[in-house]
C-alpha cells in the first residue's frame, strides 16, 4: 500500500520531468509579456479616478459640502498610497540592507494608520461632512488597484493559461 510520501514523491517526479527551463531568450520575452505593475501608475490610476467620481458629484449633486466630502475621500486613499508607493519604490528598498518583508508590513501599517487618522479628522476638516459621499468615493478609489490588473495586458491570459 502506497503511502501519502510515496504518492507525493512520485508526483514530484512526474512533475520535474515535465519542467522545461527557458532560454534566456524565452524568458526575456516573458519579462516583457508579464512586466510588473508600478505602484505609481496605480497611483496614478487613482488619482484620476478620484477626480472623477468627484467631478460627477459635482456634476449630479452640486451642493459642496458633499462634493468636498467625496474629495477628502478620495485624499484618504492617495495620500496614503502615495507614501506607501514612495517608500516600497525599488530605490528604496535597494538602498537598505533590512527585510523587504518586513519594509513592507511597516509601509502598510503606516498607510492604514494614516488612512483612519485622516477619516478620524475628516468631521473636524470637512464642514457638513456628509458620510456616504466621502465612503463611497473611497470605495471606488480603491478599486482601480483591480481594474489595474484586469487591463494589464496578459493577466487574463496567464490566469487562463494556470486553470487549464
Amino acid at each position: 500500500m502506497k503511502t501519502f510520501v510515496d504518492i507525493a514523491e512520485e508526483e514530484s517526479e512526474a512533475e520535474e520531468s515535465d519542467f522545461k527551463p527557458l532560454t534566456a531568450e524565452e524568458a526575456d520575452q516573458w519579462r516583457k509579456r508579464y512586466a510588473p505593475l508600478s505602484m505609481g501608475l496605480i497611483v496614478g490610476g487613482q488619482v484620476l479616478v478620484g477626480l472623477l467620481v468627484v467631478l460627477l458629484v459635482w456634476l449630479g449633486v452640486g451642493r459642496a459640502e458633499v462634493v468636498w466630502s467625496a474629495a477628502y475621500g478620495v485624499l484618504a486613499v492617495v495620500v496614503p498610497a502615495g507614501l506607501f508607493a514612495r517608500g516600497l519604490s525599488p530605490k528604496r528598498l535597494s538602498a537598505g540592507s533590512g527585510n523587504a518583508m518586513a519594509k513592507f508590513v511597516v509601509w502598510e501599517f503606516g498607510k492604514v494608520f494614516l488612512t483612519v487618522a485622516m477619516l478620524v479628522a475628516a468631521p473636524r476638516l470637512v464642514s457638513g461632512l456628509n458620510w456616504l459621499a466621502l465612503l463611497a468615493s473611497m470605495v471606488i478609489t480603491m478599486k482601480t488597484y483591480w481594474v489595474a490588473l484586469l487591463v494589464k495586458p496578459g493577466f487574463l491570459k496567464l490566469i487562463h493559461k494556470e486553470k487549464s
